[in-house]
């Protein structure tokens, strides 16, 4: 074949750019062709008693992607009737937590008026590829004596940790072992987290949070 000078040269170019493009098109196409894993989610149930006024504020029901804070609850049960009913779950339709568990134990403290943290005992957070929550557990905290201790606990050898966030708006008395808005505790295999809600009439309510991550 004889190349004409200048024309020749500009086809070959505009060829060999086109060959270019042609394979950065496919190798783009390729990776837009791999499927999209569904990241694990945290759930949080929370809703208010029948007969509750205004005690529980926030989403009565949400899922958190992994590596994000739900929305914060806010719990500010007192004198008033009714209470909030509070549970957990994880929704992993991937299977990409593994062996991960996740329970809370809802204990009322020596010396507490009993009622005050109905259902009192330890669950798991079903951890399934469908969403679901576990068992509820009551908080109705007034002025009579004692609060409700809520652990969470992690297990498994996953790697993913859960994160609470756990901060008043009013009277820090309410909420104890909280911590500043913005920080959190992170529960882990090796060390369980313990919040308590001792709401009642004095100002403000308590707000928690939570993270699911790889650690």
């Amino acid at each position: 074949m004889r190349l004409v000078p200048g024309r020749s040269l500009v086809a070959l170019g505009v060829g060999l750019l086109a060959m270019v493009l042609a394979v950065g098109g496919g190798a783009t196409a390729a990776e837009a062709a791999q499927p999209l894993v569904a990241q694990p989610q945290i759930g949080i149930s929370f809703t208010p008693t029948p007969n509750n006024q205004g005690q529980c504020g926030g989403p009565q029901s949400q899922w958190a992607t992994a590596g994000s804070f739900s929305a914060p609850i806010w719990i500010d049960t007192d004198n008033r009737p009714g209470g909030c009913n509070l549970a957990f779950g994880v929704y992993d339709p991937a299977g990409l937590t593994g062996d991960l568990g996740i329970s809370y134990t809802w204990v009322a403290t020596p010396g507490a008026i009993q009622d005050q943290c109905g259902n009192q005992g330890s669950y798991d957070a079903p951890v399934t590829s469908f969403k679901a929550f576990g068992p509820q557990i009551l908080d109705d905290t007034d002025n009579r004596a004692g609060f409700c201790d809520l652990t969470f606990q992690v297990t498994g050898t996953s790697g993913y940790v859960l994160d609470i966030q756990f901060y008043p708006d009013g009277d820090s008395g309410q909420c104890q072992f909280g911590f500043p808005q913005g920080q959190w505790r992170t529960a882990t295999p090796d060390l369980p987290v313990t919040i308590g809600l001792d709401t009642d009439n004095r100002p403000g309510g308590c707000n928690l949070a939570l993270r699911l991550r790889k650690g």
